[in-house]
């Protein structure tokens, strides 16, 4: 039976109590780190130093010379510059709230350009160009960054408090301008205008001075001069005509009003009716949307508000009557966001779409330059030449011996990063470079080694559990499914099949932990004429089966050697094995054990067969991990494929070796090499 591998593995370690290896298999002897450097020799205290003088020169002379050219004409150009963009911003975003599509904005643009002397571009979100001024054939690359993002539906607050001589923007961050559905047609302002003059008049009759302002809607308003509305309210000019809104207006008001009371009920509240003037309770003071901005609550009234309608509506259209919601906080904060974002969606298909507004000089540049004295140059370009002199010498003389290593340190990493074969730099020297050098060059070599191994291993394990776990599969899905019965046979298959998988595994457990280092050796004295005795009877019966016969031949006086007689057995187990395997009935597989001619008391063991032979090419890959010489075996006839893997593991580890000859047609042989011992006697 095999051995326990718990016990066969624990307890004694090979290089336990080392802390590690301490020989390279080299012969030389490997420390854990070598003594650093001193500061004052290493590449890092000569770079430092030279840093720390060049530095000191260029931020010492260029901090002085920019506090005193650049400071205040740098103040004055950022403000001059932020005026000019708040008036384009401005204008665009006027050009948006009026129209629905940036369609011959081009216009627009170039006229700002040619006012301002700088570079205007406006580009969709997703940074496709939509107008540009720039002249030249080869428009120059846009910066990373907008100068703004032009949106009636969310403004710049700052930008369009100074493009509107302060006027500010509504609370909810909707331009003014943009009315949408709340425009008035061209009879309706101009039946309002007439109106609006007839009370203008009559107020200028009362000794009231006042005049006509026609606001974003079209809807004219009177204002009294002053701002004193209260003067009016003792005369005959009734003004509350103006405020009545027109069908259209009303329209929109009921749609806007529709979409707000939808957002409110989605929060679990009641809807609300809204005025002229977007506000809810108290529906005297109406104006339009757009006319004055801010969403605030009016004072409510102790009595349900009818909602204003058109004179000439029908009666049944009127909207019933509504209850005002209970005044809280809350409830004004969740009405003022709800009356918002209906906003917003009722004017999002009258307004432009949001658009990156992009401000600078042809050049490209978002900030342009300013002219300095002659003076002022003369010094710069001193001080800057004493600087790149400084620079210029103490990079030749420091970098000299760091930029040659470090190229080819680059060309080597660029090569193994375009999937070339991993290869060594040379290691110029004992510095921080030289040490970088034979650390990439470890790595390099160790990169290859475990990306080969990766792949071969995830690729062959795949490979070998997919057949018997598909058949395990198959099975009881034929037994869940009624077609197949669970009687003996039915179990022998299973765990026929389980048993393929445990040897797979076994098998990799080997693998692994020979690779690992950890394979765990128990070395004894073995006479290995006795060995080969137990090796023949453990497999005669399979031989037998097969047709083939199995011998062990005559040998001289036992050779003794130092060997794990369980992982030996297991190596030339293995090799009987696969000789049966591949040797046709009526054939022979011969095991022998001999000294080596030189008489260095090296033991060899050889297992000959004369089956099919291994073809030239696939001769160098036998001991590869999950190689068939044929192709079409399956794992049941051509085993898991790691046997001679294994074989050739142990074998090393014993400190020995294995190689294969073979000639197609007549047989292979097999020939482990290992160490042995003085002769057991005659």
């Amino acid at each position: 039976m095999r051995r326990a591998r718990g016990g066969s593995d624990g307890g004694r370690g090979g290089d336990g109590g080392k802390g590690g290896r301490s020989r390279r298999r080299d012969g030389r002897r490997e420390t854990p780190d070598r003594a650093r450097l001193p500061l004052r020799r290493s590449l890092l205290g000569r770079l430092l130093a030279v840093s720390a003088l060049v530095a000191a020169c260029s931020v010492a002379a260029t901090a002085w010379i920019a506090v005193q050219t650049t400071s205040g004409a740098i103040k004055q150009e950022q403000g001059q510059n932020l005026t000019a963009d708040a008036r384009i911003y401005d204008t665009l975003l006027d050009y948006a709230a009026r129209n629905p599509t940036w369609d011959g904005v081009g216009a627009t643009v170039r006229e700002l350009a040619r006012e301002s002397g700088r570079r205007v571009a406006l580009t969709t979100q997703g940074r496709q160009p939509l107008a540009d001024s720039a002249t030249a054939a080869t428009a120059p690359a846009l910066p990373p960054q907008a100068s703004a993002v032009v949106d009636p539906l969310s403004v710049d607050t700052v930008l369009a408090a100074r493009g509107t001589d302060g006027q500010g923007t509504a609370a909810d961050r909707i331009d003014p301008r943009a009315v949408g559905p709340f425009r008035l047609s061209a009879a309706d302002s101009r039946t309002l205008r007439r109106t609006a003059d007839d009370k203008v008049e009559c107020l200028n009759r009362a000794g009231i001075a006042s005049d006509v302002v026609v606001g974003a809607s079209g809807r004219p308003r009177v204002q009294i001069v002053g701002n004193d509305p209260e003067r009016a309210l003792g005369t005959r000019c009734d003004l509350a005509a103006l405020d009545t809104p027109t069908r259209s207006e009303q329209k929109a008001l009921d749609a806007l009003t529709e979409l707000a009371d939808a957002c409110l009920k989605r929060q679990g509240r009641e809807g609300v009716q809204l005025n002229s003037d977007l506000s809810w309770g108290d529906p005297a003071s109406s104006t339009v949307p757009g006319e004055t901005g801010p969403l605030v609550p009016r004072v409510p009234l102790p009595a349900p508000v009818p909602v204003p309608t058109p004179r000439d509506a029908p009666a049944e259209d009127a909207a019933p009557s509504v209850v005002t919601p209970e005044r809280t906080g809350e409830n004004d904060r969740a009405i003022a966001s709800c009356v918002s974002a209906a906003r917003s969606e009722q004017l999002s298909s009258y307004v432009a779409s949001p658009a990156l507004l992009f401000i600078g000089d042809e050049g490209g540049a978002t900030l342009p330059g300013f002219d300095l004295s002659p003076a002022n140059t003369a010094r710069i370009a001193g001080a800057a030449a004493l600087v790149l002199a400084l620079t210029v010498g103490a990079s030749v003389f420091a970098g000299a011996r760091l930029v040659r290593p470090l190229h080819a340190l680059t060309g080597a990493a660029q090569r193994m990063r375009d999937g070339e074969q991993p290869e060594s730099v040379p290691v110029s020297g004992d510095d921080e470079v030289g040490r970088l050098a034979t650390a990439f060059n470890d790595m390099s070599a160790h990169r290859a080694r475990l990306e080969e191994q990766r792949k071969a291993m995830v690729s062959d394990v795949a490979h070998e559990l997919r057949t018997p776990l598909s058949n395990i599969r198959g099975w009881l899905e034929a037994a869940q499914d009624g077609l197949a019965d669970p009687d003996p046979a039915f179990v022998s298959s299973l765990l026929e099949e389980a048993v393929l998988l445990q040897h797979i595994i076994d098998d990799l457990q080997d693998l692994a932990a020979a690779d690992a280092g950890v394979l765990r050796l128990h070395p004894e004295s073995v006479e290995i004429r006795e060995l080969l005795s137990q090796v023949a009877a453990a497999h005669q019966a399979r031989a037998e089966n097969a047709g083939v016969t199995l011998a062990v031949t005559a040998t001289a006086p036992g050779r003794a050697l130092r060997a794990d007689p369980v992982r030996l057995r297991q190596a030339v187990g293995n090799l009987v094995s696969n000789a049966v395997r591949h040797t046709p009935e009526g054939g022979r597989v011969t095991l022998r054990a001999y000294a080596h001619e030189e008489g260095d008391g090296t033991v060899l063991v050889e297992v000959a067969d004369t089956g099919s032979g291994i073809p030239p090419e696939d001769l160098p890959h036998v001991f590869d991990r999950f190689w068939r010489a044929e192709k079409s075996r399956s794992r049941r006839t051509g085993g898991s494929g790691l046997g001679l893997a294994i074989v050739r593991k142990l074998v090393e580890a014993h400190g020995g070796t294995v190689d294969a000859t073979s000639v197609e047609g007549e047989g292979s042989t097999f020939v482990l090499r290992l160490p042995g011992t003085t002769p057991s006697g005659p």
